[in-house]
């Protein structure tokens, strides 16, 4: 599944549709919520940090969910993401997204890649 998204209402649309081909290929609900919950983490800072447009691609591998996401500027996120202070405002995206991955990559062509497992 492959996304060109310029705005909340698309990304919105854009998770209801990976959501659901998730539950058809039968993956199990928690799952579906990680997925949607690190898919939209990306795609949020890629909306509000890379250009205001940004690119998703989501296929089930085996037993695991690849999703990879990219914004219109390059962004390599840190390797290690920072957990933000219990106060703050924001900053606690890619600390989320790493710990409900089992794996997160950069590549310049595809972005952030994270894979999920499915258990």
């Amino acid at each position: 599944m492959d996304f060109e998204i310029d705005s909340y209402s698309a990304l919105k649309e854009a998770l209801r549709r990976m959501c659901a081909a998730l539950s058809e290929d039968d993956v199990p609900d928690g799952i579906i919520f990680e997925s949607k919950v690190v898919a939209n983490e990306l795609l949020v800072n890629a909306l509000r940090y890379g250009g205001g447009r940004a690119y998703f691609n989501m296929r089930r591998e085996g037993s695991a969910i690849r999703i990879a996401v990219r914004g219109e500027c390059a962004f390599c996120p840190p390797e290690r993401a920072a957990m933000a202070d219990a106060d703050a405002e924001h900053g606690r995206g890619l600390f989320l997204v790493d710990a409900l991955s089992a794996r997160r990559t950069y590549s310049e062509s595809e972005g952030t890649i994270v894979i999920l497992t499915i258990q």
